[in-house]
């Protein structure tokens, strides 16, 4: 599937299931319980809020990958809510993170240990040029490591969806292995497309914000569960390119394997 037909198949995919698109919504809205309260100034209400925002850390997560999954093979039907499901999925997600965050976290860690009392010792010196450069180093070796993690991580949760294993999406060689296959340029491309599209529309409908409190509300429970839904599905759909591509005839087998164990 090429880009175009990415792009257009997703913006499409919520429009598709308006009947399915409110369980996301209302999902959304449980994050803005809390801002009501504190204008309210009720206690109650802030209260709520604050165990409506655990129930959405430990649901949405898992929803969303299921969406993921949902593109990824090839189905245009919003999936189902599962109280269970969606729990747990979001627990292998919060997993997958810290492992995938854990050489990032190392790189500052270690980068702040070493490089940062020598910049320290710099400045003190008044060696003012040499402490930029330092500063600098830091700044790029952390940014660099983050956003290259960052970036297998967003795959690594498709091939969590893909192949509904956490043990799948924590092998990094295989995930290295899926970007080939999908294609880097098809993924930068899609990457740019997405990142212009989702900034024009999250911009236009921030002026709904403009609205007092309805404003808030139409912004949080409708504009961004679009946008998410339209992010997680069109990352499905790229990652099921890896079934046109890969050449590996067990690598496919594998994940036909898969696919039926997780529909049974």
């Amino acid at each position: 599937m090429d880009v175009g037909k990415i792009i257009s198949n997703s913006f499409r995919y919520p429009f598709r299931n308006i009947a399915k698109l409110p369980i996301l919504c209302i999902m959304f809205i449980m994050i803005a319980i809390v801002p009501i309260g504190m204008v309210l100034d009720n206690d109650y209400v802030v209260f709520i809020g604050v165990v409506a925002f655990f129930a959405f850390i430990l649901i949405v997560p898992g929803y969303l990958l299921s969406i993921v999954k949902t593109g990824s093979m090839g189905s245009s039907i919003f999936p189902s809510f599962s109280l269970v499901n969606n729990i747990f999925d979001s627990i292998r997600m919060l997993c997958l993170r810290i492992v995938y965050m854990i050489v990032p976290t190392l790189v500052f860690f270690i980068s702040m240990t070493i490089l940062a009392p020598a910049s320290v010792g710099q400045l003190q010196d008044l060696q003012v040029h040499t402490f930029i450069a330092t500063l600098g180093l830091i700044i790029v070796l952390i940014v660099i490591t983050y956003l290259l993690f960052e970036f297998l991580l967003f795959f690594a949760k498709a091939r969590l969806a893909y192949f509904n294993s956490l043990t799948e999406a924590l092998k990094i060689h295989k995930v290295i292995a899926d970007i080939r296959n999908i294609g880097i340029l098809k993924i930068i491309k899609w990457i740019i497309v997405m990142a212009i599209l989702m900034s024009v529309i999250s911009f236009a409908a921030s002026l709904v914000l403009s609205i007092p409190y309805v404003g808030f509300l139409i912004y949080i429970g409708i504009i961004i569960p679009l946008i998410e839904s339209i992010a997680n599905y069109s990352l499905g759909l790229v990652y099921s390119n890896i079934a046109e591509n890969s050449n590996n005839d067990f690598d496919r087998l594998e994940r036909e394997i898969k696919m039926l164990k997780y529909e049974n």
